[in-house]
């Protein structure tokens, strides 16, 4: 609950903090007017810890640089073209801190593209009120700490309510990214958007399309790096947003009918989600966020929809959904512009989600727990929690069973690990010592005896390189 006696003195706590002090000064003896903006004034009054401070001014660019340059370490004019000056500012007592000072905006849209026309204001609340959300459209003047607030922050911060200052269906006609972060900051404040901003987005859904997959993809991590994406993640759902940009998303929510009947796919993979994230808390507390592992919980089912199969007798299944879904989800991240490695993480994760259940079946050789760590690599941890998280049975003999069978895998992956080094496991014989044993060149067949060898190791453990020679040999031999 917000108690605005506090959130005042944070407020002021904020405003005369060493950094804050020393820029508010120098704009003003400099003759311009000077507000933290944003989120800053946000967090302050809601109690939350503030990361980054953003003011803005009337000065233009080349002011701003000119005020900020003798307080900083540093400073950048990248955002120059968007009247945004970046700096560090120097602590008194050694240090700097990082803000960003941007002038006074009235920026205009074509309504085809993304990119505004940007146009510079003349006052702090003309630029206010252009902002995205009410909560995020108030500024606290320096240093004379007056709080602005022409939309009803305040009044939506106390009812806990994400609305646009303008009408919405113009707000997000101006930047349909709008639509996106209502979602992301529905699920980092815990907020509800109002009814008039959603039936907007429901309506808008589509003009969503014109903006580029970069900003898209910033969007959805930023929202995937929340403690509950799944606020927003279900929002974006109901809108019909995500079936413009991850449709595979909204297609989990399979018909069920009354003759074949299987779990909601959609429901699962949000409790999927949901239980990474604890997993993740639990095992990593200190952790950032692990947006790769929250991503391949949402989408580790993603190729049920494709597999699914309704059997005689009112059976449904999914036979290689895993290895559909993780193709699915390569092609969907390429478009969506995440990095190759980040891809490569996800889709072996879904690859591999469901190996494990096998071996709560009967237990499993050595062998084949070391080929689950050869095959899961460096995403082991990451495997570990995803499928620990993808049991959502209410049946707790089930999920009891299956717990205890993996703290079982899990304690042999770490004495396998400790006996034999089990993360840089090969085989006794390289490549050159492999031609040299067979009298052959480079080529297909090392590939193919390296492996033989490697299987070797992975079933048997360590044989010594005169056995392995002696077995290598028989192997060749065999082929003829």
């Amino acid at each position: 609950m917000l108690n605005m006696a506090e959130g005042v003195a944070r407020l002021g706590a904020l405003a005369t903090s060493p950094v804050v002090a020393a820029v508010a000064v120098a704009f003003e003896e400099a003759g311009f007017e000077l507000a933290i903006v944003g989120g800053p004034v946000r967090d302050a009054l809601l109690g939350r810890t503030t990361h980054d401070l953003d003011f803005t001014t009337n000065a233009r660019p080349d002011d701003i640089l000119r005020i900020v340059a003798p307080l900083s370490t540093a400073h950048w004019d990248i955002g120059r073209d968007f009247g945004t000056i970046g700096a560090r500012i120097a602590l008194p007592g050694g240090g700097a801190e990082q803000v960003e000072i941007t002038t006074y905006r009235a920026d205009s849209y074509d309504g085809v593209t993304r990119k505004p026309t940007v146009e510079f204001g003349d006052t702090l609340e003309g630029d206010l009120v252009r902002r995205d959300f009410t909560v995020n459209a108030m500024a606290l003047r320096v240093p004379s700490q007056k709080l602005v607030d022409p939309s009803g922050g305040v009044e939506d911060l106390l009812g806990r309510r994400l609305r646009t200052p303008a009408d919405p269906a113009v707000s997000f006609g101006d930047d349909p990214l709008r639509m996106l972060r209502a979602a992301r900051f529905a699920s980092q404040l815990s907020f509800d958007v109002d009814s008039e901003t959603v039936s907007a987005m429901q309506r808008l859904r589509e003009s969503i399309r014109i903006v580029s997959a970069e900003r898209i993809h910033g969007e959805l991590v930023r929202l995937m790096q929340t403690d509950d994406p799944l606020r927003g993640i279900r929002l974006l759902v109901e809108t019909g947003l995500m079936e413009q940009f991850l449709p595979e998303v909204p297609a989990l929510r399979l018909e069920i009918d009354e003759h074949h009947h299987h779990k909601d796919v959609y429901e699962h993979s949000l409790t999927v989600v949901r239980q990474a994230i604890e997993l993740e808390h639990e095992r990593h507390p200190d952790a950032a966020p692990d947006v790769p592992l929250r991503l391949a919980a949402l989408l580790h089912d993603i190729g049920k929809p494709a597999t699914r199969r309704l059997e005689p007798g009112g059976g449904v299944t999914f036979h290689h959904h895993d290895i559909k879904g993780a193709r699915m989800a390569r092609k969907r991240l390429k478009e969506l512009r995440f990095d190759a490695a980040t891809i490569d993480t996800i889709t072996t994760l879904i690859e591999l989600h469901l190996r494990f259940f096998g071996y709560a079946e009967g237990a499993w050789t050595d062998s084949a727990v070391r080929r689950y760590v050869r095959d899961a690599g460096d995403e082991l941890e990451r495997l570990h929690i995803l499928t620990r998280a993808d049991v959502t049975t209410r049946n707790k003999r089930k999920a009891s069973r299956l717990a205890s069978a993996y703290d079982d895998i899990e304690r042999r992956i770490a004495e396998l690990a400790a006996q034999e080094e089990l993360d840089a496991m090969r085989p006794e014989l390289d490549g050159n010592r492999i031609q040299e044993v067979l009298g052959i060149g480079p080529g297909r067949e090392v590939g193919e005896a390296y492996r033989f060898l490697l299987d070797l190791r992975l079933d048997e453990g360590v044989l010594g390189e005169a056995e392995a020679e002696k077995r290598l040999r028989e192997w060749w031999s065999a082929r003829g």
